[in-house]
């Protein structure tokens, strides 16, 4: 049952993971860090935000990671991330990481067909570029169509028929449907997938992941004990904590470096 967080009450979940001897805390960016915007790559975490991650990722044993559906060249720009950041990249859901120190990793699932990318790129771009609004993301292992621009009817249309486009030519590839994005990779990776590397790499023994979205249930429902799920907005989920905003996201990433300071003192 996934509950509703209170900014500036005590919280006992909250209590317990920011004693966990060492914490991963692994964030969604879109919706999550950022608020969502019509121009995709215009986003940007919030300052707020950004603060509290600096500070969590500047205290012993807690690791701070973006996840994210973006390609890994993509999430490094909107994140403004340099060689240098402490910060952990989860790319392309779970199939692309950079780690501090170590930087970007191969991927160790199967190779996309030679040329499939492109192709589809050329069969759904002219199908994206007449509806008004709506727009054609590339990624490293697929592509997306953003409608956050465009009216309800539109969305409709367009998702419809690069649906049938990719039915007809790349049917075994996986469908993913977001706010107001439609996305379709060669990898079958989740964000499930990036919960277990990120425990693993960094040998957490608590994550707390926050995210917006439906793919971001991946990851909920993975979550162990000791672990806390935090949804943002409205919708369904896994998690146990519920924000309403970014805002809040802010605040709760504040009072969780609060917490985890003061017991490491």
């Amino acid at each position: 049952m996934t509950r509703t967080w209170t900014p500036g009450t005590p919280d006992a979940d909250l209590s317990a993971i920011a004693a966990t001897p060492r914490l991963v805390v692994a964030l969604d960016f879109d919706g999550t860090a950022s608020p969502l915007i019509p121009e995709p790559m215009a986003a940007r975490a919030l300052p707020e935000v950004a603060a509290q991650v600096a500070r969590l990722a500047a205290l012993p044993d807690t690791v701070v990671a973006y996840v994210s559906g973006r390609s890994m060249h993509d999430l490094r720009e909107i994140t403004e991330h340099d060689d240098d950041s402490p910060i952990a990249l989860a790319g392309s859901h779970g199939a692309q990481y950079w780690y501090p120190g170590i930087g970007e990793v191969d991927s160790v699932g199967e190779a996309t067909e030679e040329g499939a990318r492109e192709a589809l790129w050329e069969a759904a771009r002219p199908i994206i570029d007449r509806h008004e609004g709506a727009e054609f993301e590339p990624k490293t292992f697929g592509m997306g169509v953003h409608t956050r621009s465009a009216d309800r009817e539109t969305e409709v249309r367009v998702f419809a028929e690069v649906d049938a486009l990719v039915a007809e030519r790349f049917p075994h590839w996986r469908r993913r449907a977001g706010h107001r994005v439609l996305e379709f990779s060669s990898r079958t990776e989740g964000k499930d997938a990036a919960m277990t590397a990120l425990r693993d790499h960094f040998d957490a023994t608590g994550i707390l992941f926050a995210g917006d979205d439906v793919t971001d249930e991946d990851a909920m429902r993975v979550l162990q004990d000791g672990d806390l799920g935090v949804r943002v907005g409205p919708g369904e989920s896994a998690a146990l904590l519920r924000v309403d905003s970014p805002q809040q996201i802010a605040q709760l990433l504040e009072a969780l470096a609060d917490e985890r300071a003061a017991r490491q003192e």
